[in-house]
């Protein structure tokens, strides 16, 4: 397997798929998988730790560029 020539891809924010920042739309482009199952996963998150996941959100918002 040759890995000189890839190239990383950068972490952006959707501009296409977003309900709030494209966060989480970001996320599951990146890492090829299902929107609604991250979606779900950063509501999960969000009650499990009592809303500091919110402000990683916020943090990421604020953050990442859009593409």
């Amino acid at each position: 397997m040759n890995f000189e020539n890839r190239t990383p891809r950068p972490f952006t924010r959707s501009s296409s798929q977003r309900m709030l920042g494209g966060v989480c739309a970001g996320l599951a482009e990146y890492f090829g998988i299902d929107l609604n199952l991250v979606r779900a996963g950063a509501l999960l998150t969000a009650f499990v730790t009592g809303g500091t996941a919110v402000l990683l959100y916020l943090a990421l918002w604020m953050i990442v560029p859009e593409h």
